[in-house]
């Protein structure tokens, strides 16, 4: 009901404008044709006057010729003026329909963004209440105890360290999206095999922690006009997608493929998949699949990916997954080739 009511506003606002601009040259529009129907009626007048010896219009006839004179003078008057009421009304009526329709395409982006903030508020309020209440929970419980051994307390804090961390981690993929939402990003000539081999050599101790191979292929120095840092991260982001969701002594394989205008850089992993109802859905802020995550038991706040799509797309690229549930996905990056 509120966007309705903002919008009939804002179409009254626009509609407001409209008519008197409308108004505004009807006026002078109807102002200039009476001057110049008097201009006319004088210019008569004046070359009746003139004429000698009335041409033949005897008195009676030259007084019945100036009547049908005034009668059609001001008969075309009304005709203007009528004329112009029709078309401020016309311009009324079709331009309020006009005027709803430009505030609803105006106002729709600001809704848009509007519940997508408040959606990320919620989340993100919620994400970190979780944390924290686990915490106080494990304090009260612990202080409660009178019995409580070293060892218990130990393992508690051990628990509460653990609990932080997560805090910490969501606080720093909250702050990567905001300083993303700022553009301040530094473009110049990049290497993308470059890219994906710092990249790599940031996710390999996790995935050796697996037994998780990264094969590279990117053999050609391919540049592109980006910011280096933050496609390291993307990658990253993804790399560390794929390598949690897949299987002990898997591979992964990353690849720099250059097309006519534009390169693509794939991960492919063979990893538990992604169902085709979420393939829209991962990239959303906070989104799991939360099948898969019980099943794996994987920590997470549905943040990386999200902040890969940010960053792809800043740098003036798309990002496009495809994948089938138990056969693996296949994330494709791709960037414009520098013109």
């Amino acid at each position: 009901m509120k966007p309705h009511r903002a919008s009939v506003k804002l179409a009254g606002l626009y509609l407001a404008i409209m008519m008197a601009i409308s108004v505004f040259f009807s006026i002078n529009l109807y102002r200039v044709s009476v001057q110049e129907f008097n201009r006319d009626l004088r210019g008569q007048g004046a070359f009746l006057n003139h004429l000698p010896g009335g041409f033949g219009l005897t008195p009676p006839n030259r007084e019945q010729f100036l009547m049908d004179r005034e009668q059609s003078y001001n008969h075309a008057k009304n005709h203007v003026l009528e004329q112009l009421l029709i078309t401020n009304l016309i311009i009324l009526v079709g331009g309020g329909f006009l005027c709803y329709y430009l505030a609803r395409r105006t106002l729709k982006p600001i809704e848009e963004a509007h519940e997508a903030q408040s959606r990320f508020t919620a989340d993100a309020s919620h994400e970190l209440r979780t944390p924290i209440a686990v915490m106080q929970s494990e304090i009260e419980v612990a202080l409660m105890d009178p019995k409580l051994t070293l060892a218990q307390a130990k393992d508690r804090l051990k628990s509460n360290l653990e609990e932080l961390a997560k805090l910490t981690k969501l606080s720093e993929g909250l702050l990567r999206l905001a300083r993303l939402g700022d553009n301040g990003l530094e473009k110049k000539d990049v290497s993308l095999p470059a890219v994906a081999n710092q990249a790599v050599d940031r996710v390999l101790p996790t995935a050796e922690k697996k037994r998780i191979l990264i094969n590279i292929d990117a053999k050609k120095d391919i540049k592109i006009e980006a910011d280096e840092a933050s496609l390291v991260e993307a990658l990253v982001a993804i790399l560390d997608n794929a390598i949690k969701y897949s299987p002990e002594k898997t591979e992964v394989k990353v690849q720099v493929i250059k097309e006519s205008n534009h390169v693509n850089v794939q991960i492919v992993d063979q990893g538990i998949g992604i169902k085709a109802d979420e393939l829209t859905l991962i990239f959303d802020r906070f989104y799991q699949a939360d099948s898969a995550r019980s099943k794996k038991n994987l920590q997470g706040y549905g943040l990386g990916l999200a902040i890969a799509k940010n960053i792809v797309e800043i740098n003036g690229g798309t990002i496009l997954v495809d994948s089938k549930p138990g056969k693996g996905s296949t994330f494709t990056i791709q960037l414009p080739l520098k013109s």
